[in-house]
Parts: structure tokens; C-alpha cells; sequence
């Protein structure tokens, strides 16, 4: 995280503090926030948020658990960051406040259990697979999550263990997003670009550091930046990912929303990738991280566009988050089912017989409620490449 200045209004060198004060209290992220909006109480605001964790700091007032509970159940979706006038960091804010809190108490054995699995990727992948077999048997409490998919049948492709593009996998998106790995890489390689998958990267810390584990956050960036060394772009497939491994490569790669390089690489190639007539009406979803992290939605529309038949209709029924919030899915489930039952109603009565989603979190999220199919944008278009120049050459990442 970059340092913090003093504070212009009082000096103050506590970077919580400084970011607190840009706050100019206005007002205007209210209506941008989801638990506002369900709750209609302050506290449940980023502007409550921002003056409950300014005033633990200064010591103003003692933590209580009533105020770690509205610090608990803020979605981290940042929309509020997209209206704010004073440009508050919010993210940041939030990230500091629940590092502090985490000293205050730890959170709960589920909350921890879910970090050490996702600093174990291979581990938890393993157990995912178990998973599969095993969830018919399981009581409901416990089939929080769809099952992953069987691996890809066919020839499988995966990338060289090195290379200038790369590609990051993940934590609990390695088994679930085997498809759609397969398929960005036929759909790059038929661009004639090669790319790379280390297989020393891991998680990249982002439910750490929501959560205020400072220090796991901090090993796992230091492992991904030794598995990407040499890497000049990495690409992501997950935006709720995006930031976290952004700020972990930072002065050593360039990272890049998959959606944002292929979309990039298809306009500057006109021709080289086409896409099959799909008479279907899909659904698409917005996660927060992308709207308001990664801003990423300009080159999707714009892929999704170029398939002709097409028909989309963009999810925007609740309160602008689907409650997926990286565990709180996990951890806070009716809380998340409240958020998530507008948009899955939505989608059930528009006729659309696929969703799509570009978070791993939102989507595994948005499945457990629905039988209809639910998909990262890119795997769709992967499976409806029509004609590919495959002796295209190499093109330089722009």
C-alpha cells in the first residue's frame, strides 16, 4: 500500500486518519452503497464506516462489537468510491481499518480456515475435487458452492511455464476455470500470441487482506512476484483478483483483465478471430470489481457486440452488489442471499438461458441459486470461435 501524507486538515501522520479526513461528508455514497440500502442507517454507510474507524483511531471512542459488526458487513464493492467527489480512498481505508481490527480479535474459525486453504491452492483444489463426488450426499448447509466442473475433455492446452504474456490461475478459480483457461489460450495462441502459466503462483491474498491478515497478504505477493519474474504482462480472469495482484507485480509486470488484452488484440487484428451466430439471449452480470476496480465493461460490451445474433441483457435489479463479497458468501450467508435474490430473479423472469459474469466469486455465488448456466464471458466466446488465423503472427502486447 503507498504511504499516506499527513492529514492537510490536521496534521495528522496516522494514514487511517489521513484518508478518514479527504472525507468531506456529503453524503453522496450513500445512495451508491448496497448495505445502506438495505439497512438505511448510518452506521451501515461508507461514510458511518469512515467515521467509526477515525474515531477508534484517535481514540474518540472504544471499540465495540456492535461497530465491528457494521466494519464486518461492509461488501467492499468500493462503489462508493465511483461517486465520491473528495476522492476518498476507500478501499484502502477499509484494508487499514480490518488490519487493526484483526489485532482487536480474530475472526472466526471458518473466516481463518478459508485463508489457510486458499494459500494452499493445490490442497484446496484437491479437496474441491472431493467435493464433486461427494456433494449429493452432503446436507444443505454445506453445498455452498457449485461443483466444479470435470476437467476439459480433448486436447487440453495449457501454457509454457514461462513466457513475456502470462497467465494468472488463482486460488479456488484453478479447478473451477479449467475451461475457460483452455479456452483464452486457444483464443490467444490463435492470435499467435504464447503465454505462459507458472506453476509456483498461489493466491493473490485479496480475501487476506479484506479480512485484515496483513501478513498472509504480504507472503503471498512475495510469492507471486518470484513465480512471475520475467513475466512482462500478466493477465487475469478474475476482477476481484485484479488489484491485489496489481499492487503485488507492481515495477515488475503489467497486469491486464483478460477481457481488456483480448478485446485489445481482436480490434487491432480485425478478421483474425470470428465468433458463430448465437441466436441466445444471455444474461450478463456486472461484479463490483469490475465496474469500479477494474473497469473493464467497455471492452466486454464490445466483445459480446461482435457476436452476431446475439441478445444481452444486463443484470442491474437490488442493490448493486450480488453479496458474494470474497467469504462472506461463506461466512454471513443470509446476509449474501439477501443481496443476491433481486439479480437471480431478474434473470429467471428475462428468459435468458445462460448468465455470465467475469468473477470468480460472484459467479460461484450466482450458481448456487440458479440451474441455469453460469459462465465467465470469455469461455462463452471461446466456445463459439468460428474461424481463426492460426498462422497469425506474434503480436506485442499494447
Amino acid at each position: 500500500m503507498p504511504p499516506t501524507a499527513p492529514s492537510p486538515a490536521t496534521g495528522h501522520t496516522d494514514p487511517l486518519v489521513a484518508l478518514a479526513d479527504r472525507c468531506v461528508q456529503c453524503g453522496l455514497c450513500l445512495p451508491a452503497c448496497p448495505t445502506y440500502g438495505l439497512a438505511r442507517i448510518e452506521s451501515e454507510s461508507p461514510r458511518g464506516r469512515i467515521a467509526l474507524a477515525k474515531a477508534w483511531a484517535v481514540g474518540t471512542i472504544e471499540p465495540s462489537d456492535s461497530g465491528e459488526t457494521h466494519l464486518d458487513q461492509c461488501l467492499g464493492c468500493r462503489s462508493c468510491e465511483a461517486v465520491c467527489p473528495a476522492g476518498v480512498q476507500y478501499g484502502q481505508l477499509l484494508v487499514l481499518a480490518r488490519t487493526r481490527q484483526r489485532q482487536r480479535r480474530l475472526p472466526g474459525w471458518q473466516q481463518r480456515w478459508i485463508e489457510g486453504l486458499a494459500a494452499r491452492p493445490h490442497l484446496l483444489a484437491s479437496l474441491l475435487g472431493l467435493y464433486r463426488h461427494a456433494r449429493g450426499w452432503l446436507p444443505a448447509r454445506l453445498r455452498r458452492l457449485p461443483p466444479p466442473p470435470p476437467a476439459p475433455r480433448g486436447n487440453s492446452r495449457s501454457g509454457r511455464p514461462h513466457a513475456a504474456i502470462a497467465l494468472f490461475s488463482g486460488c479456488v478459480a484453478r479447478p473451477y476455470e479449467a475451461g475457460l483457461r483452455k479456452g483464452l489460450l486457444d483464443c490467444l495462441a490463435a492470435l499467435g500470441i504464447e503465454v505462459g502459466e507458472p506453476a509456483a503462483q498461489t493466491c493473490c491474498g485479496s480475501l487476506h487482506a479484506h479480512a485484515g491478515n496483513d501478513t498472509a497478504a504480504a507472503a503471498l505477493a512475495g510469492r507471486n512476484r518470484v513465480a512471475f519474474a520475467g513475466a512482462e504482462t500478466v493477465l487475469t480472469l478474475a476482477s476481484g483478483c485484479h488489484e491485489s495482484l496489481a499492487q503485488s507485480l507492481a515495477g515488475d509486470a503489467r497486469v491486464v483483465d483478460a477481457i481488456d488484452f483480448l478485446e485489445a488484440q481482436t480490434s487491432a487484428r480485425a478478421g483474425s478471430l470470428r465468433w458463430r451466430r448465437c441466436d441466445e439471449r444471455i444474461a450478463l452480470h456486472l461484479p463490483c470489481t469490475q465496474r469500479n476496480v477494474v473497469r473493464s465493461v467497455a471492452s466486454l460490451r464490445r466483445l459480446l457486440a461482435q457476436v452476431p445474433g446475439l441478445q444481452v441483457i444486463e443484470l442491474d435489479r437490488g442493490l448493486g452488489c450480488c453479496g458474494a463479497a470474497g467469504t462472506q458468501m461463506l461466512t454471513d450467508t443470509q446476509r449474501a442471499d439477501e443481496f443476491r435474490s433481486p439479480l437471480l430473479q431478474q434473470l429467471h423472469e428475462s428468459g435468458a438461458t445462460r448468465l455470465l459474469s467475469a468473477n470468480v466469486g460472484c459467479r460461484l455465488h450466482l450458481a448456487a441459486g440458479t440451474a441455469i448456466p453460469v459462465q465467465h464471458p470469455l469461455e462463452f466466446l471461446a466456445g463459439l470461435v468460428e474461424q481463426t488465423s492460426s498462422s497469425a503472427p506474434a503480436i506485442a502486447p499494447g
